[in-house]
């Protein structure tokens, strides 16, 4: 009797898993991301989410989280515009900020960003000043050195690191890596349960910003 009442409740469980319709997963405001408060204006489009991702160069978890959001920049919606932008906390957090946006001016964002994030964690590469940094890129992108200091310490530079050290604190990011959606929400990994979990939490808030827009 008693096998034939476990047999029993085995199928019912078996058909009851096979006819549920499985339910995506839900996040909360206050719990895997935070409200922006006062929101943060954009230059997107109408009908456009900006996505923003916040990361320094030396941050382990940010070198980690670049090929999950590689292969989510692949397949994100197409009304999604993606940006990033360096996190500038400290004196020494503003030189890679300029290195991202020296190269960014210079037309090789793309060609500079994974190898320098390859050289610094895996190579151990000493690329903590300017010199170092210009013979790095001219062997990546073939820029002179020369016209990379040019650039570095330029007065363009430095409008754009100073913008970057605004929006880090109107973000009110409390670490690296975080992404914004629509200047309105951030979520990180440790409040998101890892960086799969960033990725999922904006995939819901982009979401609910579409239907908004």
């Amino acid at each position: 009797m008693l096998n034939y009442l476990l047999k029993i409740s085995s199928i019912t469980l078996f058909l009851f898993a096979m006819y549920t319709p499985l339910q995506a997963a839900s996040y909360d405001e206050g719990i895997e991301y935070i409200k922006i408060n006062p929101p943060v204006s954009t230059s997107v489009k109408k009908g456009q989410v900006e996505v923003v991702e916040l990361f320094w160069y030396m941050c382990p978890h940010c070198f980690r989280f670049e090929p999950v959001i590689e292969k989510w920049k692949k397949s994100k919606p197409k009304n999604v515009v993606f940006k990033r932008i360096p996190a500038v906390f400290s004196p020494r957090w503003r030189f890679f900020a300029k290195v991202f946006y020296t190269n960014q001016l210079l037309g090789v964002e793309d060609k500079i960003h994974t190898p320098l994030f390859k050289a610094i964690h895996e190579e151990r590469a000493r690329l903590g000043n300017a010199a170092a940094m210009a013979r790095f890129v001219e062997k990546h992108a073939g820029i002179k050195q020369q016209e990379f200091m040019d650039v570095f310490n330029s007065f363009s530079v430095d409008a754009k690191v100073r913008k970057a050290e605004d929006l880090s604190k109107r973000y009110g990011a409390q670490g690296v890596p975080t992404l914004v959606i629509n200047g309105k929400w951030r979520t990180g990994g440790t409040i998101a349960g890892g960086h799969e979990g960033m990725i999922e939490v904006a995939n819901q808030l982009i979401k609910m910003e579409s239907r908004q827009n």
